[in-house]
């Protein structure tokens, strides 16, 4: 047997292997290289589920139980803005024996996010698409941690890119209209920076680095606007498997990007 082979049949050490490698990617972190914030696609809890024998419903709990570990992660290495995908609005269609369960692990994540006191909740998405108890636990996480001194966590549950710059364009005409404005003199001083203005995420930064895990190569709706000069780095680990060291392997990738932001 090989040295890789005993690495790899051997949780003990292969744990002890990746400790010290993650150690030594760490140490070598620029801090003035960190991206400020960071999105997160959190893919791959049924798949890796089905793969452990065990039920969706299961896989789920497993992916809300690695959130606030990756949050730690977070605070160590200085990222101070992060945007947790949990559900879309596409998601919404799924068969109710899934969709009330994950709700509800959701609802829990939530929940002890904002009892750790560590971080700062910020839901969105289309809290009107939600049921009223989920929408009530993102209101009042976002309530109870609004002093924390701690990461930004935006908490993105019912949420789609396209609805959100839907409910943007929305928001801006209707505060023109209370103002009298005209559609011609609003369409002479309509600019990104006044749909930007009234995104979910507005007084934020954009996100630095998109992570996406389970192998997955593809947006599907996340930050549509905000991610316009984002990095992507896509990841083959499933969620609930999702490392400190890929986490680590993701900044310094990051790190020795060259960001030209179009120019």
């Amino acid at each position: 047997m090989g040295l890789r082979d005993l690495v790899y049949r051997t949780p003990g050490l292969r744990n002890l292997v990746y400790g010290v490698y993650g150690r030594r990617v760490e140490a070598h972190l620029d801090p003035a290289r960190t991206p400020r914030h960071v999105g997160v696609m959190l893919d791959g809890n049924r798949r890796w589920a089905r793969a452990a024998g065990i039920s969706t419903a299961d896989g789920h709990r497993r992916g809300a139980d690695k959130i606030q570990e990756f949050l730690g992660w977070c605070d160590e290495t200085g990222v101070e803005v992060v945007t947790l995908w949990l559900l879309s609005t596409d998601n919404l269609g799924r068969p109710a024996e899934e969709l009330v369960p994950l709700l509800g692990i959701i609802e829990d994540a939530v929940r002890g996010m904002a009892e750790a006191r560590r971080w700062r909740v910020h839901p969105v998405g289309a809290l009107d698409l939600l049921p009223e108890s989920t929408s009530r636990v993102l209101k009042d996480a976002e309530q109870a941690t609004h002093g924390v001194d701690g990461i930004l966590v935006n908490v993105a549950v019912g949420y789609g890119g396209r609805h959100e710059i839907a409910d943007a364009v929305r928001s801006l005409l209707q505060e023109h209209a209370a103002l009298g404005t005209s559609l011609d003199d609003l369409a002479d001083t309509l600019d990104t920076e006044s749909i930007a203005a009234h995104l979910y995420t507005r007084g934020q930064p954009d996100p630095d680095l998109v992570i996406r895990t389970s192998g997955e190569q593809r947006l599907s709706g996340f930050l549509l606007w905000q991610s316009a000069h984002s990095e992507f780095y896509f990841c083959e680990a499933y969620w609930p498997a999702f490392r400190k060291v890929d986490f680590l392997r993701a900044l310094r990738d990051y790190a020795v990007r060259n960001r030209r932001f179009g120019g």
